[in-house]
């Protein structure tokens, strides 16, 4: 018998399940794309029940995949679930409860990047709450709080309907197994929850206008609350398992958001002259970006999400930054501009085509990143989450001229990769001003580590070493790990991450005239933000 875990992973795009043994090898995987609906300007919704269906046939076909490599029957003992923190609503027999403006009941999700509650995000910033200290200062409209509000303020038929509000991964495990507990994780990180005191702060939620919530003891957002590992109620429920293909009882992990299971399958990894923690950060790069830091007490960064407890490696505190737009912006920009004809006849990958053409002009330069030089990208086009927490700022680039041909593109591709490398370098600049942090090292997965240009400008813009983990869906590891935890194969977190995990590549940034160069954008980066914070002044005499 070869006993085997099993990661499930629901992005924004996708539903993804891996098969891993338990020293953290992947024997399998499957992806199944899941649908997205917007609706109105700013909304972004999806539906529960496509997401169920997704997950059913990853970790269905991920499983006879595993069992068809091996010579032994797969026997798995333990399954953990992540997903982005969207807001799920049910019914009181557990159904979908629209959150949509169509009503529609198969939109109950209001997705992480939805912007419709940016009012009410910035009303509850302007109430100055205590909690708000532990999302650095400012609380965001991806989070859930703003989302009830706006729920509660313009579709109170659906929020009287709702007999429980989850986060998407406490969704997952509701659905797979019956039980309404919620994680720490999503609870402490999303939702306000004082992780660190047990318990909700009801004086916040009467001042933002949701007292209803704190009238019923908060029973709609969570009551029992499991730190990630924890085994969620008596494992899979009947119809959990039949439709997962999985033994009824498997054991299942309170989950984790997508991003923390990334850091937990990446931070804990052994690199030569890695040095402590507190000199290292998890980068997990896709549609957005999510990078995590822990130190052994509570830093407080102004913007940047946390200091959380235990919301991602037991005992050590947790500060989350992140960038909004990252593949996302890249993508837009990239099949809005006019030159992507010209790239479409090469007939590759259009970012391969990209990379390509990047190293074929800047061929003949000293330092091929200044290729760049006269154009700026500021990436702030879906509002900056770290280190400015402003969901109003918007993009700039700088440096347009007439033409529009795919060499133009290429130089505009290369410069948002540099801006979005500058970004992290900003919040890596906010962390250490802390003096919690000593940041050098990025351990990094997602989508954009297949990249190489996009890792290459990484490291030099930041100056930091960045290593890739051996098994490169550390996601999905992640929550393989959870996974191992609630099912018994290791006895904590800690230990399961030491032996699951393994450092591959590292990419040693450039010194010199490289580095030099990237500082002088770095420059221009941050005066491009100082310089809309101008225009807006100017324009507020109006």
């Amino acid at each position: 018998m070869t006993e085997v875990v099993i990661g499930v992973d629901v992005g924004s795009g996708s539903a993804r399940a891996g098969v891993f043994d338990l020293e953290g090898r992947a024997l399998a995987s499957r992806t199944h794309p899941i649908a997205q609906f917007r609706p109105a300007p700013g909304h972004v919704e999806q539906s529960s029940a496509d997401i169920w269906s997704a997950v059913c046939a990853c970790v269905r076909g991920a499983m006879a995949a595993a069992q068809a490599r091996s010579a032994s029957p797969v026997e798995p003992c333990g399954i953990g679930f992540d997903a982005t923190c969207s807001l799920v609503a049910t019914d009181a027999a557990g159904g979908p409860v629209s959150l949509s403006t169509t009503g529609r009941d198969d939109h109950d999700i209001i997705m992480w990047m939805d912007q419709r509650a940016t009012d009410q995000a910035a009303r509850i910033n302007a109430t100055g709450a205590e909690v708000l200290r532990y999302v650095g200062g400012r609380i965001s409209p991806e989070m859930q709080t703003p989302k009830l509000l706006w729920l509660a303020e313009n579709l109170p038929r659906a929020f009287a309907a709702a007999h429980d509000f989850f986060d998407l991964p406490d969704w997952l495990t509701f659905r797979a197994t019956g039980a309404r507990s919620r994680s720490l994780c999503s609870l402490v990180c999303k939702w306000t929850y004082l992780g660190h005191e047990r318990r909700w702060d009801e004086d916040y939620f009467r001042r933002i206008g949701l007292g209803m919530l704190a009238d019923e003891g908060f029973a709609r957002i969570g009551t029992e609350v499991l730190p990630p590992g924890e085994a969620v109620g008596q494992g899979l429920s009947a119809q959990g398992a039949a439709e997962l293909g999985l033994p009824g009882g498997l054991p299942v992990s309170a989950s984790a958001i997508d991003a923390h299971a990334g850091g937990i399958g990446l931070i804990g990894a052994q690199v030569a002259g890695g040095g402590t923690l507190a000199a290292r950060i998890a980068l997990i790069m896709g549609t957005s970006s999510c990078h995590m830091a822990v130190s052994s007490g509570p830093a407080f960064v102004p913007g940047v999400w946390g200091p959380y407890r235990s919301a991602m490696v037991p005992g050590l505190w947790l500060n989350e930054g992140g960038q909004s737009a990252v593949g996302s912006l890249i993508d837009h920009l990239v099949q809005s501009h006019a030159g992507r004809a010209d790239l479409a006849a090469d007939g590759a990958d259009v970012f391969d085509t990209l990379n390509r053409r990047v190293a074929t002009l800047s061929s003949g330069l000293a330092v091929p990143a200044a290729l760049s030089a006269g154009l700026h990208v500021l990436p702030d086009f879906l509002g900056n989450r770290s280190p400015h927490a402003d969901a109003s700022l918007r993009g700039m680039i700088s440096g347009l001229g007439l033409s529009a041909s795919g060499d133009d593109l290429a130089c505009l591709y290369l410069a948002t990769c540099q801006s979005l490398a500058y970004g992290t370098r900003q919040i890596i600049e906010a962390l250490d001003a802390s003096g919690d942090y000593a940041i050098d090292l990025i351990l990094a997965c997602g989508g954009w580590t297949k990249n190489r240009l996009f890792l290459r400008e990484h490291a030099d813009a930041t100056g930091c070493r960045i290593v890739l983990p051996e098994e490169p869906e550390a996601v999905l590891l992640g929550s393989a790990i959870l996974g191992a935890v609630a099912g018994g194969a290791y006895p904590a977190i800690e230990a399961a991450m030491a032996a699951m995990s393994r450092a591959g590549e590292v990419i040693e940034p450039a010194g010199g005239a490289v580095r030099r160069y990237h500082d002088a954008k770095y420059a221009v980066f941050r005066r491009m933000h100082d310089d809309q914070m101008a225009y807006r002044a100017l324009m507020a005499t109006v």
